[in-house]
């Protein structure tokens, strides 16, 4: 072996460092060759992390398995020892609109913890992530940001919607309208993988891509392919390329692939969530991420990405198209190119030869689906810190600006009740509190809300404000993310039903038809809404998390 292949292991060669002149070597050895290992591999072979996010309960990583066993012929072939453990990986969609639903961003904490701890604890001298859903893929990011050892992330990619094999299909929004919800093939999956719209789900996996954290692709090819085997594959080859040269997150992420992330982010009309988690990510890189950067790029930055839940169609389709270096290429203009990738090249050199297969999926920056980009902040009397809304998604446009008495609700439940009993009233602003990150506690998502509201055609003027937040497939005029939250005592926890609310998205302000002195007053006789918790974990995470402007982080 020679002196470059030895650095290879210069951590999990600190497993014995401290006790190879001691019998306990033996013993110690001894451990670690009972998973099936020689002893001339353990002291000569690199030892790869492969993290797991697979389980049973989640249909966007039920193929992780595959995934896995492709990433560890990878390395294998390569010289590597594969490593496989495995961390929670929540579903959404199984929690929407119940208790679970206050469980799940909290898993984001602790799948990267998991991680960290891990691989500290296993001295392991690099790592292959395997991740699909909502909290999981920033998770990952900011694990990786941590430990800062070579990594390389393999995104599940998107599943295939049964309406795609239906004869008359035309794309998934307008399927998915012409007979929403009356079909179960509307808005079934076919297959495993991520909801096929541009969710929370793919737009991390996207933006896992944009960072450069992926090999080119990886984010869109769909979940149950050969070429999503393929690419998992050679994911486990290149990581030890990665661990021969040295090239770790930190020489891949910085504030250069954090800006291309945000560009990217709001030219494809990404998730809302995107809001919560890019601060978290920018934290591990220890930058403060101002939320006023969506304003600043979205100005510039037009959403170009046909995809529902703001255009037409789905992420099969994005990919068909020319994926993510397809957008990339449309955005070079804007886009730091030097950036370094896993694949050890620039995207200059990744996006050079890149041709869009289809112009309406991909469009060009002269004819986009909305001038500006898709995420933006509010701010005003009624959100002092920020607000969040995908201002792509608002379909009719005369809802840009909108005004109406409001509504009040202390519980997405109570929300929920008033509308099936019909006392939600047509030109009015909803407003649903205390489900923010410490008031729920969990910072559910409304999708629950959102999608019945959907349904209701005598329901066409009303918007929504929530210090909550919402599915990466909500649309319409829906504020999420206020902060501060109800339950610190932010403006929204005095609303009163009646209340005249200004949503104007073109001036980019949310704001409550009261005076400041009115504001103070109110707060003065103010008092927090306490549900009854008992559970010990989401106690923990009332205790610690930060605000959603913050991006939702733990502060000890």
């Amino acid at each position: 072996m020679n002196h470059n292949e030895n650095n290879l292991k210069k951590r999990s060669n600190t497993i014995f460092e401290n006790i190879k002149s001691t019998p306990f070597y033996y013993v110690n050895l001894g451990i670690i060759e009972s998973v099936g290992l020689e002893e001339k591999d353990i002291k000569n072979k690199p030892f790869i992390g492969v993290v797991n996010t697979w389980n049973e309960l989640n249909p966007g990583h039920k193929h992780f398995k595959t995934l896995a066993e492709a990433v560890k012929y990878g390395i294998a072939e390569t010289g590597g020892i594969p490593l496989e453990f495995c961390t929670v990986g929540p579903c959404d969609g199984w929690a929407n609109g119940n208790e679970g639903m206050r469980y799940i961003l909290p898993q984001r904490e602790v799948i990267a913890d998991s991680i960290e701890l891990m691989v500290e604890a296993h001295r392991l001298d690099a790592m292959v992530t395997i991740s699909g859903c909502d909290k999981i893929n920033p998770a990952v990011l900011m694990a990786a940001l941590r430990l800062d050892i070579p990594t390389i992330c393999v995104p599940g990619g998107p599943n295939l919607y049964e309406i795609r094999f239906k004869p008359d299909y035309k794309g998934i929004e307008q399927s998915i309208y012409d007979d929403f919800f009356q079909k179960v093939n509307c808005i079934s999956g076919a297959t495993y993988g991520a909801c096929e719209i541009m969710g929370t789900a793919n737009t991390m996996q996207c933006l896992m891509e944009a960072f450069g954290m992926t090999l080119p692709n990886a984010a869109t090819i769909p979940a149950v392919t050969r070429m999503k085997y393929i690419i998992a594959k050679n994911s486990g080859k290149q990581i030890i390329s990665l661990l021969k040269h040295d090239i770790r997150p930190s020489k891949i992420m910085n504030e250069q692939s954090l800006e291309n992330a945000i560009i990217v982010d709001l030219a494809l009309g990404g998730s809302t969530n995107s809001a919560l988690h890019l601060p978290a990510i920018a934290k591990e890189m220890g930058i403060d991420f101002d939320l006023e950067l969506f304003n600043k790029y979205s100005e510039k930055i037009p959403t170009i990405a046909n995809i529902s839940p703001s255009g037409d169609y789905g992420i099969v389709d994005l990919y068909k198209a020319g994926g993510i270096p397809g957008v990339m290429s449309r955005l070079k203009e804007f886009l730091n190119l030097e950036c370094l990738t896993v694949s050890e090249q620039p995207i200059k050199k990744q996006i050079r030869r890149i041709k869009i297969l289809n112009e309406d999926v991909i469009r060009p920056l002269n004819n986009p689906i909305y001038p500006e980009g898709g995420i933006i902040i509010l701010k005003g009397n009624l959100s002092p810190k920020g607000a969040v809304i995908k201002q792509s998604a608002v379909r009719d446009k005369k809802m840009l600006e909108f005004r109406g008495p409001a509504q009040c609700f202390n519980s997405e439940k109570d929300a929920l009740n008033a509308l099936s009993a019909h006392k939600i009233s047509n030109n009015s602003v909803i407003i649903i509190r205390y489900e923010g990150p410490k008031g729920a506690p969990g910072m559910p998502e409304l999708l629950a809300f959102t999608a019945t509201l959907m349904l209701r055609k005598d329901l066409d003027k009303v918007a929504l404000i929530t210090d909550g937040r919402f599915s990466g497939g909500t649309s319409g005029p829906c504020v999420g993310h206020v902060c501060p939250e109800a339950y610190v005592g932010g403006p929204i926890a005095i609303v009163e039903d009646g209340d005249m609310i200004n949503i104007n998205i073109t001036q980019k302000s949310l704001n409550i038809e009261l005076s400041q002195e009115e504001i103070q007053q109110r707060l003065d006789k103010w008092k927090p809404v306490e549900r009854k918790i008992t559970s010990k974990a989401l106690l923990k995470y009332r205790k610690l998390v930060s605000s959603a402007s913050e991006g939702a982080i733990f502060k000890f």
